[in-house]
């Protein structure tokens, strides 16, 4: 048998077995979720114009120290007409164009007006700081957003405000979630003695949901090797299909067997952290099958890791991997084993705390859980305050 593989070796060879989907053109408030096909560049400047960042009076840049008289008035949306000379101003509202010959706003809290008769009370001058100058967000050319980008609601914004109404992005990728073991309860109410509730499909499905077109639920499927392979036919046309548990060596783990009777193909198996060593990796076809551990928190944790980044490339984006991020440990650890481990932690002002029930059924433990904490290979023991890596976890947590 292999030695297990490390776990950057086995993200790389299972990204490597998947391309983007094609492309399609999309109105961009159903594009939400979807990775960008090509670069997006802007369509337009913003502001296309001086605009007032405050409500208040425009003056001449040279013209600070007033009075003025007062001789219009420029609204959002509604622009004075003429141009401004010295000792005039006019009101002007947030977000409204700055008239010909005005250098600076003078805010109204800092005015005292009588009639058309403007001055200052004291509490401020009039300045050019007031003003967002044409172009500065943007410019008509500017790459807003590089092809690989996720249109999240700012994105989404950042675009209209570009002026596109429809952008090319990738067509999500289709799933088929499997879980089995004759353990498990379809009904979590009704379990029959020495069963337990099928959770697995359910985190699954729930973990892939923004970056997948459909899900297709299969099982639980029975420890057969006949129902394994049925249910792998049932996949279809599915782009990935993930299974959970039946994918180590026991008497009952079926998963590779039944791969191979449906036709697909090993890539590797094993991979060398904790949890998830028992992870599988094949293809039949343009088709990609993981095998996931059956324990919850072993199949959570190798699905962020393979599985969500296995979705993300699928689906076009440029960093398919997780994030991670630097923190301080909050509390101590002892010294790391012969794998790369993640600790289930909680985050809490930059510091993480491990949660103090690790084993890889417990699922309480893994909803209390905000991140993940990567603990290195024969790592020392570790003391409070010594910097750690961790993955924020999008998970709920509980307060």
């Amino acid at each position: 048998m292999a030695p297990p593989i490390p776990l950057a070796e086995a993200q790389a060879r299972l990204l490597a077995l998947a391309n983007p989907l094609a492309a399609e053109e999309l109105p961009l408030e159903q594009a939400l979720g979807r990775y960008l096909a090509s670069d997006l560049a802007a369509k337009r400047t913003q502001p296309p114009f001086d605009l007032s960042a405050m409500d208040g009076y425009a003056v001449c840049g040279d013209d600070l120290a007033g009075p003025w008289r007062v001789i219009g008035e420029s609204a959002a949306g509604h622009p004075f007409a003429g141009e401004l000379a010295t000792e005039e101003a006019i009101r002007i509202s947030t977000g409204a164009v700055m008239p010909k010959g005005a250098g600076a706003v003078l805010l109204q809290e800092n005015a005292t007006r009588e009639g058309d008769r403007l001055s200052l009370n004291g509490e401020g001058d009039p300045t050019p700081a007031h003003i967002r100058r044409a172009g500065f967000d943007f410019r008509e050319g500017d790459v807003l957003l590089p092809a690989g980008s996720r249109l999240g609601p700012a994105q989404v914004a950042l675009a209209i405000s570009g002026g596109h109404g429809t952008a090319s992005v990738h067509a999500l990728p289709r799933l088929a979630v499997l879980d089995n073991g004759d353990e498990l309860a379809a009904d979590p109410e009704n379990c029959a003695p020495g069963q337990i509730p099928a959770s697995n499909g359910a985190m699954l499905t729930a973990m892939a949901s923004t970056h997948v077109a459909s899900v297709l639920r299969l099982g639980p499927v029975p420890d057969r090797l006949e129902a394994m392979t049925a249910a792998l036919e049932q996949a279809g046309d599915a782009d990935v299909i993930v299974t959970s548990g039946g994918a180590s060596v026991g008497d009952h783990d079926l998963v590779r067997p039944a791969i191979e009777a449906w036709g697909g193909t090993l890539d590797f198996w094993r991979v060398a952290i904790k949890p998830g060593k028992p992870l599988l990796v094949a293809r039949k076809g343009r088709q990609v099958v993981l095998g996931l551990p059956g324990n919850p928190v072993s199949s959570f944790v190798t699905a962020q890791l393979f599985l969500l980044p296995l979705l993300r490339k699928l689906g076009g984006a440029s960093n398919p991997l997780p994030r991670v991020i630097d923190a301080c440990l909050d509390g101590t650890l002892s010294p790391g084993g012969a794998r790369l481990e993640f600790l289930r932690a909680r985050w809490r002002d930059g510091r993480l705390r491990p949660i103090s029930e690790q084993d890889s059924s417990a699922l309480r433990a893994l909803a209390a859980a905000d991140a993940l904490l990567e603990r290195p290979i024969d790592a020392p023991a570790a003391e409070d305050g010594d910097p750690v890596r961790a993955y924020l976890l999008d998970n709920g947590g509980i307060a």
